[in-house]
């Protein structure tokens, strides 16, 4: 059988072994596939670290690359690594049942930074940061060569208005990302997906996801940028996908 340019068979083979997948999980499947493909993500042998938070978003992602390995022609491994910065309730035993239920190696990687910081120094930047780096140490000790984050179409959007509004630049989340030099990759496989089909995928499949411990989550500029997107999406349905295709759509000759 003839591959394609990325050495992959024809997607209708692929989508007829996801056609037994239910019908939440073939959409965003579908969606991770094709966003795989358009952004090269993966090549064989990837060795990948999915950065599982307890959220939704990366659990969602994990369970479904994991299941996509059974029919996919691109062979590659997964482990889950978690971040566990020492906020009050702790999920990483909940994590490390489910990963034992699901058959995905994990790792858990405690970092003591919270203790030195004051409450009122946290906020998203801080988190991020420092999750971020535990996460590239992990993931470069675990010999990973990608790092799939549970970015999807609503978190990109977001991050373009924050950067508008509050950065002044037209800049955005990117599906694939080299860093170092090329030694470690971040893929977004969420990108064409969008939340609400991540929320409805997690509570039929009653997979054990926590909220954000954070205190500042709910007053954060990222919330603001989801209210604002709400609000428009009632006079404009497309509103997140507009936005989202723009970043394609520059005209340059009408930029300053």
């Amino acid at each position: 059988m003839k591959r394609d340019c990325f050495g992959l068979h024809p997607r209708n083979d692929v989508e007829q072994q996801m056609s037994k997948l239910e019908s939440t999980e073939f959409y965003i499947s579908k969606r991770i596939g094709r966003a795989i493909m358009d952004y090269k993500m993966l090549s064989e042998g990837d060795k990948i670290a999915v950065a599982v938070s307890g959220g939704k978003d990366s659990l969602a992602l994990l369970r479904i690359l994991n299941d996509r390995r059974g029919f996919v022609p691109i062979k590659y491994s997964l482990v889950a690594v978690h971040i566990d910065l020492g906020y009050p309730k702790s999920c990483a035993e909940i994590l490390i049942k489910h990963f034992k239920k699901i058959g995905v190696d994990y790792h858990i990687e405690k970092v003591d930074t919270l203790k030195k910081t004051k409450p009122k120094d946290i906020n998203c930047f801080w988190c991020s940061w420092n999750r971020r780096k535990a996460l590239f140490e992990a993931s470069d000790k675990l010999g990973c060569t990608k790092i799939a984050l549970g970015h999807h179409m609503d978190d990109i959007v977001e991050t373009m208005l924050l950067n508008l509004f509050f950065q002044g630049e037209i800049s955005a989340m990117v599906p694939k990302q080299e860093l170092f030099k090329g030694k470690i990759t971040l893929i977004r496989p969420l990108a064409y997906v969008e939340e609400y089909m991540i929320k409805r995928f997690a509570k039929e499949e009653k997979i054990p996801h926590q909220t954000c411990m954070c205190p500042n989550s709910v007053t954060s500029n990222r919330t603001k940028m989801g209210r604002i997107i709400h609000q428009i999406k009632k006079t404009c349905p497309d509103v997140k996908k507009n936005i989202f295709r723009s970043v394609k759509r520059v005209k340059h000759d009408y930029l300053l």
